[in-house]
Order: C-alpha cells, then structure tokens, then sequence
C-alpha cells in the first residue's frame, strides 16, 4: 500500500490528495468520476462476486466507456493479484514480526 500511495504522490504531486486517499478514500476531496471509479475499484477488490450490472452503469453515468471499464477491472485486478503473490511470500514485511495463529489441522 505504501507504494501505491507514493506513486500516486509523485503522479499527482498532490500529497494531500495521496495522504487523503490513502487514510480513506471516500473521505477524499475527489470529483463524482474518480470517486465512482474508486468505489468500484474498491468492491472489486473486496468481493468482486457482489458486482452487478448496475455498478457498470454507474461508470458509465459519469463518462467512462466499455473499454476505460475494462482498463480499470484490468489494472485493480493485476494490482490486487501482485500484492496477494507479494503478501504470500512475505516481500516488503518482516515475517518474524507478524504473529499468527496456529494454522488449522
């Protein structure tokens, strides 16, 4: 997540909107768009399953065509498929320090 919200830093050179956005988005000084556009971003990556055709629409409603749709589900599904590789092998964190629970039989 640190990364993310340092290239978006460096991208926008706004580190209020990146410092923002990264405490929570929907709390964030964002115009309808982007926030639309987070908002599904967001619910892809918490159960993409509980997607319907109208959170399509609701892209559509503020200016996004089919193809930006399919460029935004592209670009949050592969950074969402990086970090669960990323996390599973431990990249960028200190495993001694992370205490787990016993895992299941």
């Amino acid at each position: 997540m640190e990364s993310h919200a340092e290239f978006l830093r460096r991208v926008t050179l706004d580190e209020d909107l990146a410092a923002a956005i990264k405490r929570d988005y929907t709390s964030a000084d964002l115009n309808e768009r982007d926030r639309r556009m987070l908002d599904y971003v967001h619910q892809l990556t918490v159960d993409a399953s509980l997607i319907v055709p109208a959170d399509l629409d609701r892209l559509r409603e503020v200016g996004f065509n089919d193809q930006a749709i399919l460029q935004i589900n592209l670009i949050a599904s592969w950074f969402n498929y990086i970090n669960r590789v990323a996390d599973g092998l431990g990249v960028g964190r200190d495993l001694a320090a992370v205490s787990h629970a016993p895992a299941p039989d």
